[in-house]
């Protein structure tokens, strides 16, 4: 007993696990005379393997754990629906009432115009191809030409006094010349061209009246400047013809500018004489100077 060595059932051994140990261990025992030995079926590795062992489960791991679901998901769509058939209610009512308040606005005469021209910087409303009746749009649009007229007739007036001035005759000219421009352009659009968009636009006998008034001005002014006698203005404040034929005597260049001034304002004139005549026409025609008279009456009384 003392010379036998047993062995250390916990010692690694260099072991084949591809090697049939079980068949080698028959075949020795069976050589031997030993009993029978059945080689392991399947080629299942014996316990002396090296193979890496599967990993073992957590020790807290519940088998019978459930997923908790949230079972008020529904009720949840159910309210948000809701909430968004609430807000869309509510927009709607909104966009009644806004409706409404246009609506009473539009009886009571009262138009909101945006500023919309010129497009780089508006100032005025202006809008002929949406608001105006088709019919009378062409006319519309002359009136419109006049308007720019006239602007354009005291800017270059403004210009050729200012070269007028330049060649010694003195700064009074240039200073009324600048002055019939600042008042002059906006005066125009207040005073007869805004009355008369507006007049197209409602057909209103009372601002068909008020353009007549304040056009018969402005027609009598544009021949007053063609002529531009030294009356009630100062004689070259104006580009006229007058001053012109005087001017061309002693300075040519200075009388070109003042020719150009003159033609300019003659076309003015004779475009707003066109623009008040078929204006006269069409107000003669659909009757609206029995309708301005009762309209005058009203408003006196």
């Amino acid at each position: 007993m003392a010379g036998r060595r047993d062995s250390n059932p916990f010692d690694d051994e260099e072991v084949n696990p591809f090697a049939d140990q079980g068949h080698e261990r028959g075949q020795s025992n069976y050589g031997g005379g030993g009993a029978f030995f059945m080689p392991n079926p399947g080629n299942v590795p014996s316990a002396n393997s090296k193979l890496a062992p599967l990993p073992h489960e957590p020790a807290d791991y519940d088998r019978g754990a459930t997923v908790d679901i949230p079972l008020n998901s529904s009720m949840d769509l159910k309210k948000r629906e809701k909430e968004l058939q609430d807000k869309e209610a509510e927009l709607k009512r909104k966009e009644q009432e806004l409706k409404r308040r246009e609506d009473a606005i539009s009886r009571a005469g009262i138009v909101i115009e945006e500023k919309n021209w010129p497009p780089f910087f508006p100032i005025i409303h202006h809008d002929i191809g949406n608001e105006i009746p088709i019919h009378l749009q062409r006319l519309q649009y002359v009136a419109f030409t006049t308007l720019l007229g006239i602007i354009a007739c005291l800017l270059w007036n403004c210009i050729a006094v200012t070269v007028a001035w330049a060649n010694g005759e003195g700064p009074t000219i240039w200073f009324l010349a600048v002055i019939y421009f600042i008042s002059g352009v906006p005066g125009a659009y207040v005073l007869w061209y805004r009355p008369l968009y507006r007049a197209m636009r409602t057909d209103s006998a009372l601002k068909f009246g008020w353009f007549f008034l304040s056009y018969a001005f402005h027609i009598a002014f544009c021949i007053f400047a063609c002529v531009a006698p030294p009356l009630i203005f100062k004689g070259k404040s104006l580009t006229g013809i007058l001053p012109a034929v005087d001017l061309l005597t002693g300075n040519a260049l200075v009388g070109i500018f003042y020719l150009i001034g003159f033609a300019l304002f003659c076309i003015e004139s004779l475009m707003s004489v066109w623009v008040i005549q078929q204006v006269y026409m069409y107000f003669r025609g659909t009757g609206k100077a029995a309708e301005m008279r009762k309209e005058a009456m009203m408003a006196a009384l």
